[in-house]
């Protein structure tokens, strides 16, 4: 039986590592051709060694395009994507506070709606959206991007916190009732310090697809000084083939990095804060 069980071992880890490869492939061939010289990029795909390592690509592509430096582009998505994160946390703990823990008219009517857009597709308020915000003199400006997140902009966050925090003892706010504890100070004083991971949880999701939002930034920027990384990546291609690949790649890399940086140090977070989402 031990014999059996240490061949499972290594045949499960031996699947997990093939897997780990191939969804690691894409992104370490990304990686080594940023170094790769524009003509060795397409000819020698799928190595990973590049024969000669041009830095080039970096200094190219940090440059931008125009007068716009890849460093202004990076601290415009920094700041799109830090607003997004306030935004996100501050909206989405209050709207599921309430819908965890007050009682008051057509709650779960406003419930089920919320739980509804859930899955209405973003093509479906894309031109409403977008007529309201012209009408408000917001294209060509962050608002668009940043002001949904204020008012509870993304459900699923809602959602997230609202199964969390109905898994908090209400003990914990009746204790704090008799205490002289006012609702918001119930909020502020014991549900908030005890969410901290789905907070971490949200504030990674929040963080991932602001940073990594192209068609927003497609739809209500039109100034190239207020793009973010993801049209900047996008002006290196050139739809009549004279796209910089290199610079592409190598600018791709360094987006990729605070991605990394974020979920490295906060994924013990974000995995809690999953796996005890709805648990009482």
């Amino acid at each position: 039986m031990d014999k059996q069980k240490k061949m499972r071992t290594i045949l499960y880890h031996s699947i997990v590592i093939l897997f780990g490869a191939v969804m690691l492939y894409p992104v370490l061939w990304m990686f080594a051709s940023s170094f790769k010289p524009h003509t060795e990029i397409f000819q020698q795909a799928a190595s990973l060694i590049p024969s000669s390592f041009n830095w080039d690509n970096y200094s190219v592509g940090w440059a931008g395009f125009g007068r716009v430096g890849f460093d202004q582009i990076f601290a415009n998505s920094l700041f799109v994507s830090t607003l997004n994160i306030v935004g996100a946390l501050f909206s989405s703990s209050l709207v599921a506070f309430g819908f965890a823990r007050l009682e008051f008219r057509f709650k779960k009517t406003l419930f089920a709606c919320l739980i509804g857009t859930l899955m209405l597709p973003m093509q479906v308020t894309l031109i409403p959206q977008y007529i309201l915000f012209n009408e408000l003199g917001w294209v060509n400006t962050y608002l668009p991007l940043i002001v949904p997140a204020f008012v509870g902009g993304v459900p699923f966050f809602i959602f997230l916190m609202v199964q969390f925090i109905r898994g908090v003892p209400k003990e914990l706010d009746e204790a704090a009732l008799i205490d002289g504890c006012s609702t918001f100070g119930i909020f502020w004083r014991i549900i908030l310090p005890l969410c901290k991971p789905v907070l971490v949880t949200v504030t990674i999701f929040a963080f991932m697809w602001s940073w990594d939002d192209f068609f927003g930034a497609l739809i209500y920027l039109n100034d190239p000084g207020l793009y973010t990384v993801a049209l900047g990546l996008a002006s290196f291609l050139d739809s009549q083939g004279a796209s910089s690949w290199g610079p592409l790649l190598a600018m791709s890399t360094l987006s990729l990095l605070p991605q990394f940086i974020i979920f490295l140090f906060f994924q013990k977070y974000l995995v809690q804060g999953i796996a005890t989402t709805g648990l009482k």
